[in-house]
């Protein structure tokens, strides 16, 4: 099994959600995170003063799939949210050695 990371920018995830959805894909975790990269940050001016924001909001999407799906998975996330531009984000897959469906306590490739 694998954990498939994606960094993603926010206006990027309806559409990602989309994409997965049609290749099977339902079930995944988002969540609003911040950081930088070689995007790194902007200055923006509020009430008057000049303001460094060092982190940039993005979003953290984490599917877990079987080992044969993480190349698909990653391959269509990849093309949906690619603009071509600085701070796109970053998708990286971990290994995962068990997975437990709490409520039934299925293991395995069977509690996905």
């Amino acid at each position: 099994m694998r954990l498939i990371t994606a960094i993603l920018q926010p206006t990027a995830l309806d559409s990602v959600q989309i994409a997965l959805a049609q290749h099977g894909i339902n079930g995944m975790t988002v969540s609003d995170c911040s950081g930088c990269g070689r995007q790194s940050g902007h200055r923006e001016v509020y009430r008057g003063a000049e303001v460094t924001i060092d982190f940039i909001g993005k979003i953290r999407l984490e599917i877990l799939v079987a080992d044969i799906d993480a190349g698909p998975v990653i391959d269509v996330i990849a093309q949906t949210a690619r603009t071509g531009e600085v701070g796109d984000g970053k998708i990286w897959s971990t290994a995962v050695d068990e997975v437990v469906r709490i409520r039934t306590g299925d293991r395995g490739d069977d509690a996905l």
